[in-house]
């Protein structure tokens, strides 16, 4: 769905918004090239499917970090070893619920260090990609790989091969 101009200032002043946007935020810039360029690659290939990444600055403490997703409108959910698990079918049904979503959904990974107790983290939803820990720049790439292959098992193409 295309929208002109004025539809996109009437939506925006109305309040009313049309199917969830979904964002990945990550706490830094990857620095390792490869791992970078298959976020950038991911990133490019979901971003007409309502996908995108937001790198915050690496010098953000992560209280800095927390409060700025805080600062976010939407669901906020955390990446964290401890969350829920899903298989990729079960995350694509996820992922397509928030699609359908009017809010937008925020999949945030957490510094290198972890997440820090910090209360406004307290009550919110954690996901897993494993039980295993991942470099957060791994983790990162993980999770975009299961964006897109959330994206490739709705459109039905061969890509998700169970």
């Amino acid at each position: 769905m295309v929208l002109s101009i004025r539809q996109r200032i009437e939506e925006a002043h109305s309040g009313v918004h049309g199917m969830g946007r979904l964002t990945v935020h990550a706490h830094g810039v990857p620095k390792e090239k490869a791992m970078r360029e298959l976020i950038e690659m991911y990133g490019r290939r979901m971003k007409s499917r309502g996908v995108s990444i937001e790198f915050h600055p690496a010098k953000l403490d992560s209280g800095a970090y927390v409060d700025r997703l805080l600062g976010k409108r939407g669901s906020l959910i955390l990446l964290d070893e401890g969350g829920e698990q899903d298989d990729s079918v079960a995350f694509a049904q996820r992922f397509e619920h928030w699609q359908l979503a009017s809010d937008g959904v925020h999949l945030a990974i957490g510094p290198a260090e972890g997440w820090p107790d910090h209360l406004g983290l307290a009550n919110l939803q954690r996901l897993s990609l494993s039980c295993m820990t991942f470099p957060h720049e791994l983790a990162t790439v993980l999770l975009v790989e299961q964006l897109y292959r959330a994206t490739e098992i709705h459109r039905g193409s061969g890509y998700h091969k169970a």
